[in-house]
């Protein structure tokens, strides 16, 4: 592409919001000043399936200051409960007096101070009609049944059960991944401030286009009129995504009270009134000859989701394409239980369904008395197994070979127990990595001015990832300009519309849309300076016109300021609108993204090509002899995504998921009472997380890679690439140091003893 010189792409950049963030003038949704707001504090159910009979108020009205207590009673009309974003229904909130799980949003309590608020629901009394609940999978009343055909997609190709009989090695085993929750630093928050017939809202979002056509809908009023703010997000992972119910009844407290309304949600709150990972459960049956090779895959999943809920993740759409094999089926299922819907988490769907698989072809290489690496090389393939499409580019193997390179992987003794230091044994596992590269739709616009300076607005999100930062360096990029000089704007609804900042695609669908517009205009300064009666560069082909160091540039060194060049197409700074639909989507997914409907081409149902980011994690777990304690010193994962807008960002996305992995194996789970189906350690200090104490060294390898299939830049997303397959490795390396497979997480010291 003639419109750049490449110049900020790929060179590791400190964030330009960084200062903001650290001297504490970054204003997330609750920092956001609104004139004499009442505070909202919400009542959540105590029983997790029924009725309420009704409210005994009279103790709550008491406490001083308090303005409004909302309930089904008062304002259940007023609004409809949100549509997911994915699995059709969901639970309701104040909307009826159904109670559907534990933690459901029952009353919203509003007073003159957050103090005053969480006192007076203390003290609302709900009279319930209890029904016993099912928590979970094998609950008496659970619901089992086959995920409907939707979003995603079962497979199946060739004979799997019959090439599975034949099979000269087997392995046929049952897996299981906990529920876990999301836990981002920021609460769940919202802030409703009406002036006549507009409403404003302050919250922390991933799709802020998605949360004002989700919350139209909810209460009935026109989309234009709702204007939504998210600058900052402080974490996000897939939970604030879509439009959830609180939402609703803090823009109808403030509107019954005609003032504004601010509720931050309580960390026990938040894992009941948002998404969560659902708890999973597989059956893999994999077949091979005696040189290794795959002849049968059969993966089947079960999933929990709430009782009126069709949500599934389906990771079937990827373990069906990791590994050549001629005979594929998959199957998913869901089980219904008096949960709150689950919902996206990071690396959604790769997370709990790569982990059984690459167990499975761990225990495989064991039977075949294979170097697991070896296994994987052996079943690579160039071509989709599922869909019989090529790959756009792949680079499993150069991961492979790089990370077990730096790891040391060639000093491993493969048997089991065999090594050793001291009181503690010693293991070393891998597994693969894989996430679909996925592209969403996006619409920019971009200022020039005269003295070398740019803004760009966009609805875009920065969940923590960096999305100011590498849009800047597009844009300086393909300006020629420097990144300090340009100015970027996010996160509000009167900026034009983004897609939604999931599924690792955010990056690629909002730089593609800068680039593009980047291109529009260089084109018509370079038309325009070649076209002049004056000027260094006329009669040249505006083609090989480029943008760099201030000045518009071409062939024999001639050149020309930008402030001349700027002169000829505008009076003063250049204002352009552009939008950019990627390969794939239709002609309206602009116009669905305004609609705040999400629209996304994804790397494995595109027609041409599969498009996927892989990846490969090694790790070394110490498992002492006799506590059984276990301890991770180091972890190398290598992981080739395209092209790398900031290293430097990219590095720390990596190295996040990286360590969010080892949380998922040994430490992340939220305990549910099976009797009372409630979540019992819903805080940070019974959720156990990583600390800087469990990890120690966290090598990240970046493998080149060019694809210019993927988009034009060649993007591919990396946020959750880092996460996948690290838990699967893990549970591999424990096999090599104890003997014992694991086959359900987390592992914990009792699975050892």
């Amino acid at each position: 592409m003639p419109d750049g010189n490449q110049a900020a792409i790929g060179q590791p950049a400190l964030r330009i919001d960084g200062r903001a963030k650290v001297t504490g003038r970054a204003r997330y949704a609750s920092d956001e000043v609104v004139a004499n707001p009442a505070w909202a504090f919400l009542v959540t159910s105590a029983i997790a399936r029924g009725r309420l009979r009704g409210f005994r108020l009279d103790e709550a009205r008491a406490v001083p200051g308090v303005l409004d207590i909302l309930t089904h009673e008062n304002v259940g009309g007023e609004a409809e409960k949100p549509k997911p974003m994915a699995g059709g229904d969901t639970t309701t909130t104040l909307e009826s007096d159904r109670i559907w799980h534990d933690g459901q949003i029952i009353a919203v309590v509003v007073a003159e101070s957050f103090e005053a608020a969480r006192e007076a629901a203390h003290r609302v009394r709900p009279d319930y009609e209890e029904e016993a609940p099912s928590a979970s999978f094998g609950s008496p009343g659970a619901e089992e049944e086959v995920r409907k055909a939707g979003e995603h997609k079962d497979y199946k190709v060739g004979h799997a059960d019959s090439a599975f009989k034949a099979a000269e090695y087997k392995v046929d085993q049952h897996y299981g991944t906990p529920t876990q929750h999301h836990n981002p630093i920021e609460l769940f928050t919202t802030t409703c401030a009406w002036n006549g017939g507009k409403l404003t809202i302050f919250e922390p979002s991933q799709f802020v286009y998605g949360l004002r056509g989700g919350l139209a809908k909810q209460i009935r009023m026109e989309a234009q009129d709702i204007h939504v703010v998210s600058r900052f997000v402080g974490g996000a992972f897939g939970s604030r995504g879509a439009a959830t119910a609180r939402t609703a009844w803090i823009a109808i407290a403030a509107r019954r009270l005609g003032r504004p309304v601010k509720l931050v949600a309580t960390r026990d709150q938040g894992f009941t009134i948002v998404t969560y990972r659902a708890e999973t459960r597989h059956h893999i049956q994999l077949g091979a000859t005696r040189d290794g090779r795959l002849t049968a895959l059969r993966h089947e999943g079960w999933e929990v989701t709430s009782r009126p809920s069709q949500y599934n993740v389906s990771g079937t759409e990827t373990t069906a394409r990791v590994y050549a094999c001629p005979n594929i089926l998959t199957k998913v299922n869901i089980v219904h239980a008096d949960r709150n819907t689950p919902g996206f988490m990071r690396a959604p769907p790769e997370t709990p369904y790569m982990f059984p698989l690459e167990v499975a072809m761990d225990e495989l290489a064991v039977a075949l008395r294979m170097d697991p690496v070896e296994l994987r090389r052996i079943n690579d393939t160039g071509t989709d197994p599922a869909t019989g499409r090529r790959y756009s580019s792949r680079s499993l193997m150069p991961c492979f070979d790089q990370a077990a390179e730096r790891f040391g992987w060639s000093r491993r003794n493969p048997v089991p127990g065999s090594m050793r230091e001291g009181d503690w044994l010693i293991g070393w596992g891998c597994a693969t990595a894989a996430y679909a590269a996925n592209i969403g739709p996006a619409a920019v616009r971009i200022t020039l001015e005269p003295a070398g300076k740019a803004r760009v607005q966009i609805a875009a999100h920065d969940i923590g990832t960096g999305a100011y930062t590498v849009i800047a360096i597009t844009a300086a990029d393909r300006l020629g300009l420097r990144i300090e000089d340009v100015t970027v704007e996010l996160g509000d609804t009167e900026l034009p519309a983004a897609g939604l900042a999931a599924g690792s695609s955010h990056t690629a669908g909002i730089c593609n849309a800068v680039a593009k517009a980047c291109a529009e205009i260089r084109a018509r300064l370079a038309g325009a300076a070649t076209v002049t009666n004056d000027g260094p560069l006329i009669g040249l082909d505006p083609a090989t016109l480029t943008l760099r160091d201030g000045a518009l540039h071409g062939p024999g060194g001639r050149s020309e300021p930008l402030a001349r060049a700027l002169a000829r197409v505008a009076p003063g700074a250049l204002e352009l609108y552009s939008e950019n639909i990627p390969k794939g989507l239709p002609p309206e997914s602009i116009d669905k993204a305004y609609q705040g409907q999400m629209s996304m081409s994804r790397g494995h149902s595109r027609e041409d090509v599969t498009a996927y980011t892989f990846g490969a994690q090694f790790v070394e777990v110490r498992v002492h002899e006799r506590t059984r304690e276990i301890r991770v010193p180091r972890a190398v994962g290598a992981f080739a995504a395209g092209t790398i807008i900031n290293p430097l960002t990219a590095h720390s996305q990596y190295m996040g998921g990286m360590i969010w992995g080892i949380g998922s194996a040994l430490h992340e789970e939220t305990e549910i009472d099976p009797k009372a189906a409630r979540y019992v350690n819903d805080n940070i200090a019974e959720y156990l997380i990583p600390v800087n104490a469990d990890i120690r060294s966290i090598e990240v390898i970046m493998v080149p890679e060019r694809d210019e299939e993927v988009n034009p830049l060649g993007i591919k997303g990396i946020g959750e690439i880092g996460i996948v397959g690290m838990n699967a490795a893990i549970s591999n390396a424990v096999f090599h140091a104890t003997g014992r497979r694991i086959r359900n997480l987390p592992i914990r010291i009792k699975d050892l003893l």
